[in-house]
């Protein structure tokens, strides 16, 4: 069984950065793929970014792309997403999930019915 916990989130203003964590435990392995999705209240739940960890891959929504950029850390197998020039429209629960069915197919990694697990999610605040 594989388990994610994301954290770091908070209260920040417009351009302000904030990295939050997701930790993975249980029985992971490389072939594991983790997304990043974000909802705000009264809206549809979208795509953030995924990062595959073999191979250290990562594609990223366009509406975030250039300001997230997710990276690793093998030893605690926690991925990251550093946020920077946040903005008001990044007010959301954000969420960290892992795909675990080692059958990864790139052009569908940011549909979330692709993951199987999912955190509690952690609240980010962007005010202006």
């Amino acid at each position: 069984q594989v388990q994610v916990v994301e954290s770091g989130g908070g209260l920040v203003q417009a351009g302000d950065s904030l990295r939050l964590s997701c930790a993975a435990s249980g029985r992971t392995s490389r072939n594991l793929v983790i997304g990043w999705f974000r909802q705000a209240p009264g809206k549809e739940r979208e795509f953030v970014a995924f990062f595959k960890w073999a191979g250290n891959r990562a594609a990223y929504a366009d509406s975030v792309r250039g300001r997230f950029t997710i990276s690793r850390d093998n030893v605690k197998d926690t991925v990251y997403l550093q946020m920077n020039s946040l903005k008001p429209e990044d007010t959301a629960v954000y969420y960290c999930a892992a795909d675990v069915t080692g059958r990864t197919i790139w052009s569908e990694q940011a549909n979330a019915a692709r993951y199987e697990i999912w955190g509690q999610g952690t609240q980010v605040t962007v005010s202006s």
